[in-house]
């Protein structure tokens, strides 16, 4: 059975079943069942199409659910209604199924989650090893995440906005158990740029597609991460690299400029630059103003401070980091990072080592003490 077409038809089904009158959570819970019975039967009688047996016996499923609980009339009228099987219907609830999976009613991981299920097509079990969190646990999360968004129905447009937050975040969760996240995320992105003409979506997907293109470069054989600047560029993916600077050009030729599309132009120019010495770092603090337009982020200016080391000098660097908040994430790595640039090594050893204590996760710590102990050898 083709995993892929399953997963790229499992939106298309459950959004069929809704317009139909089912509720969210037996819609997916139907599609569910039927997918299983394709694993079963597909290999050894596969159907002509696909869509259409998937809507005919996830209908029938839902219609079983309902008929052993049918004492409310309007379960009663979706029986007597039930269309005859056919080839499934050629309108796309994709783009309404995203949002209803980002609903604000739903947590961010949530909504990563149901998202992951029934836009993904992912089981409970991959969703549970990719965030590494017992199965029941993860079951749990999107049961409720289900009966929260049951009644909703859209009545104007869904915000595209909390659709791009909650890919953003399965992107940036990566890799773990037998699913690419990255991976999957670009899928989704791929698959609601096909269906909602957005300039924000094309901008999303070619930043993740730009960022992904630098995986194989970010971490050495025994797992340590290598920054920007020290990066095989040998090894960067050339072909998403192009597709992704090809999106970006094409949204931002619609002038209707946003967030995302300012990441993504950020993320082309250090993709453009063949070293890192050849970086156009005057052009990537224009990037960052721009997007501090969209996103009065502080961790924006953290790195906006960076770009500015780099484009004029470390110490214009530290003045802008002195107008930031010392207690934000890896303020004092950049700190440590722009003290060396300005050569004061001893200031940067302590720094790098107070960051590593400070660090979120294991290779970052190690990366950061290292780096302290290069300082400390030089010194001594």
């Amino acid at each position: 059975m083709d995993d892929a077409l399953v997963r790229t038809l499992t939106p298309a089904v459950i959004g069929i079943l809704v317009r139909r009158g089912a509720d969210f959570a037996a819609a997916e819970d139907a599609v569910q069942d039927a997918l299983v019975e394709a694993v079963r039967t597909w290999p050894d009688d596969p159907p002509r199409d696909p869509k259409g047996w998937l809507v005919a016996v996830a209908w029938r499923r839902f219609l079983d659910a309902v008929r052993s609980e049918s004492s409310r009339r309007r379960r009663e009228e979706l029986v007597d209604a039930e269309p005859e099987p056919g080839p499934g219907e050629d309108v796309d609830d994709t783009l309404q199924l995203y949002f209803l999976c980002a609903h604000p009613s739903l947590t961010p991981s949530s909504a990563v989650a149901l998202t992951l299920r029934a836009v993904g097509g992912l089981t409970t079990r991959q969703i549970a090893e990719a965030y590494l969190v017992p199965e029941a646990t993860m079951a749990q999360r999107i049961s409720r995440a289900k009966r929260t968004v049951s009644g909703v129905r859209f009545t104007r447009p869904g915000d595209v906005a909390t659709v791009l937050r909650v890919l953003y975040l399965v992107f940036n969760e990566g890799y773990s158990g037998d699913v690419d996240l990255a991976a999957e995320a670009i899928r989704l992105t791929r698959q609601l740029a096909a269906v909602a003409k957005h300039e924000e979506v094309d901008g999303l997907l070619a930043l993740m597609l730009l960022h992904h293109a630098r995986r194989p470069a970010r971490t050495r054989a025994d797992g340590s991460l290598v920054p920007l600047a020290e990066q095989d560029r040998r090894l960067w993916d050339t072909g998403l690299i192009t597709e992704g600077v090809h999106v970006l050009q094409a949204a931002l030729a619609r002038d209707r400029p946003g967030q995302f599309q300012a990441q993504a132009a950020i993320a082309a120019l250090h993709a453009d630059a063949q070293t890192a010495d050849e970086t156009d770092w005057v052009q990537i603090v224009e990037w960052y103003d721009e997007l501090l337009r969209f996103t009065d982020n502080p961790v924006v200016r953290l790195n906006r401070a960076v770009a500015v080391g780099e484009a004029d000098g470390a110490r214009a660097g530290l003045a802008a980091l002195a107008e930031l908040d010392p207690g934000l994430p890896r303020y004092t790595a950049a700190s440590a990072y722009l003290h060396e640039r300005a050569g004061d090594r001893a200031t940067a050893a302590r720094l790098y080592a107070k960051a590593a204590r400070a660090a979120s996760n294991l290779r970052e710590c190690e990366h950061l003490t290292r780096q302290a102990a290069r300082l400390n050898a030089q010194l001594r």
